[in-house]
């Protein structure tokens, strides 16, 4: 697996390049936002992991630049905690944003998250599993029991509508303005009681502790995440 860092500052670019490696990455760097995309192009990584404040080019227009030909997850690494900051990343194409400084154990989280998405390729398998939940996307069904042998779930058209796009990126954050707009419009981007609503209603029929989720993670401010495997590192994991 193959992961592009992007950051002007060397010691945390030299101190990634030995984590990651030593965690079985191959790894590629870049120091500035023109060489990002040249490396990006020439080695085809498989995570792209970009700070926003490098010179020549911002953080932004790289993602910008990479999203035109790329659907690799990309993961913001940056100072700038202002949600404005992560809303605009986000909405150009970043899959994950995080902030410095960061703990390493949070970023591998992270990382595998992401990488979960790239080595399983959701697309091409339409049957779902996640604790002792089975959704299969081509029948939209959800059944609840071990096995995928459970009982059916009733699921509202709209609280399929969430799940599905949620589902559909695993360990991607998917951010409220988008779900707001697929599902309810543009009109709707700030109702964001609809989505709290329909998320709550969610984990009380599929969260085996709906007070404490482990699957359909709340990231404060941003919007939600689905983690698979339960263990991902969310921002926040309460509330909806």
């Amino acid at each position: 697996m193959r992961i592009l860092i992007a950051d002007d500052d060397p010691q945390i670019l030299r101190a990634l390049r030995i984590t990651l490696t030593a965690q079985g990455y191959d790894i590629v760097t870049a120091t500035s936002g023109p060489q990002a995309i040249t490396q990006a192009i020439d080695h085809r990584p498989d995570v792209l992991m970009l700070d926003l404040g490098m010179p020549g080019l911002d953080g932004v227009d790289v993602i910008h630049a990479v999203r035109g030909w790329s659907q690799s997850p990309i993961l913001v690494v940056s100072g700038r905690t202002g949600a404005a900051d992560k809303v605009d990343a986000l909405d150009a194409g970043a899959d994950d944003y995080v902030t410095k400084p960061f703990s390493i154990e949070e970023l591998l989280a992270r990382i595998r998250a992401l990488t979960r998405r790239v080595v399983l390729g959701v697309d091409a398998a339409p049957v779902v599993r996640f604790g002792d939940v089975t959704v299969d996307l081509s029948a939209r069904t959800v059944l609840r029991g071990p096995d995928g042998a459970g009982a059916p779930v009733r699921l509202t058209p709209t609280e399929w509508q969430v799940l599905e796009r949620l589902v559909r990126n695993p360990g991607r954050l998917v951010t409220r303005q988008t779900l707001l707009t697929e599902i309810w419009g543009s009109q709707h981007v700030t109702d964001t009681g609809y989505l709290r609503l329909y998320v709550a209603q969610l984990r009380k029929k599929l969260e085996p502790e709906p007070a404490r989720p482990r699957h359909l993670l709340t990231e404060a401010g941003m919007g939600y995440r689905f983690d698979p495997d339960g263990g991902a590192v969310p921002s926040s994991t309460s509330g909806a």
